[in-house]
């Protein structure tokens, strides 16, 4: 499935990215997710979209730091699921 992302990236104060609605976990993750969590993903989105754009807070662009802490968040989430 193609990735939803628009080339936009600005996380809100949750770490979500205002262009695609998709956490940042969930943008780094995306490639190694399934089709059926690609959509559940989209359905996240989808839904995260009108609360998002209904508020104004501020965003920044995706740092190098968050998307490696990101990484490694997912990467110990995934080693304590196989413990």
């Amino acid at each position: 499935m193609d990735s939803p992302c628009v080339a936009c990236c600005k996380l809100n104060h949750d770490k979500i990215c205002t262009g695609c609605y998709r956490h940042i976990e969930e943008i780094v993750d995306w490639n190694k997710r399934s089709d059926a969590q690609q959509l559940q993903i989209l359905q996240l989105c989808a839904a995260r979209r009108q609360n998002i754009d209904a508020q104004s807070s501020p965003t920044s662009a995706i740092t190098s730091a968050e998307w490696q802490s990101a990484k490694l968040a997912l990467a110990l989430k995934k080693q304590r699921q196989l413990s």
